[in-house]
């Protein structure tokens, strides 16, 4: 018994089918709320304006990838923005100390796979809860970047540290932090379709116990996929803080939220064992187009949690009546 086949394939392949057209109604959502904002206001399709709904994608994009992981295997990581903010403190404070920006930036990513993987530890060996061992350590990292930072922003990091508001001249424009997501986000769609590491991952958020009888340690592989969550959140953080010319010491805040929202609303199963990286890749563009056509709307900015929280909910309530349907 392997792990491809803990589900029927008519299960598998109806399973499929959803996936897909919650995608598409995704990618449909993009271009029809795009098209409205445009006719309101046109200067919403300035190349400018595109660019930086592309560009400001690129964080939630990246975290998003590492959160599919995640939730697919069965899990949650609601650290995620207190990881963020910890590696864009260390980005940040490296670069001003004198260090080699790109030594900042891999001790950066480096710490967010440390941190990745004391939540993987907690609750695959400590068998912690997920949403208890990662809201604790999201406490303890909001808690002691504050103490660490003194609440002082970080200011003076070198010219070459901001990658983020840079391009490759390839074309005439290609934002840098944009090439990276694509990047991420090929990798991420990969090695989930096609490597046996991803199928096992989707085979331990469908039946824990058909994966372990199928060969899988469920222990070692959820450790493996926070680390993955703690390292990609680690490369959104080197973004983030390339992009802006102050880390403030409240970096990340609600960043979790954002990234949950995006992915579940780009098909990623709240339960397990479904979803997509393009999906949640998709969810993390219109969250941001919703973002910005509220600005172009003139629509009052605290509508969009609210708008979000609609979202998570409707797509929890159709996964589910989903799965009802498939049973």
């Amino acid at each position: 018994m392997s792990a491809t086949t803990t589900m029927s394939e008519p299960a598998r392949s109806r399973w499929g089918n959803g996936l897909v057209q919650q995608e598409g109604l995704v990618g449909a959502a993009i271009v029809a709320l795009s098209l409205v904002i445009g006719l309101v206001n046109p200067a919403f399709f300035d190349g400018e304006n595109i660019s930086d709904i592309l560009v400001n994608s690129v964080f939630v994009a990246v975290a998003a990838v590492g959160m599919t992981l995640v939730i697919v295997s069965g899990g949650i990581d609601i650290s995620v923005g207190s990881i963020l903010g910890v590696c864009a403190t260390v980005a940040g404070n490296l670069a001003v100390a004198g260090a080699p920006v790109l030594l900042a930036f891999l001790a950066a990513i480096l710490v967010g796979a440390l941190l990745g993987s004391l939540n993987g530890a907690l609750i695959a060996f400590a068998r912690i809860p997920p949403i208890v061992a990662t809201l604790g350590t999201l406490s303890i990292l909001r808690g002691g970047l504050i103490l660490a930072t003194q609440g002082q922003w970080i200011m003076n990091m070198p010219p070459e540290f901001f990658i983020s508001q840079k391009q490759f001249n390839i074309g005439g424009w290609l934002p840098i932090p944009v090439v990276v997501m694509g990047v991420v986000v090929a990798l991420g769609w990969f090695y989930m379709r096609y490597t046996s590491g991803g199928r096992a991952i989707y085979a331990l958020g469908g039946n824990p116990e058909a994966a372990r009888l199928a060969g899988i340690n469920p222990q070692w592989l959820t450790f493996r996929v926070y680390t993955l969550n703690g390292l990609l959140v680690g490369v959104a953080a080197v973004l983030y803080a390339a992009r802006f010319t102050t880390i403030q010491a409240n970096a990340g805040l609600g960043f979790e939220l954002i990234v949950i929202t995006a992915t579940v609303v780009g098909g990623v199963s709240i339960l397990g064992g479904s979803g997509s990286v393009i999906g949640a890749l998709l969810g993390a563009l219109l969250i941001n187009v919703i973002g910005t056509g509220a600005v172009f709307l003139r629509v009052s900015p605290f509508w969009l949690q609210a708008v979000q929280g609609a979202l998570v909910l409707l797509t929890v309530l159709i996964d589910v009546l989903r799965r009802r349907r498939t049973m």
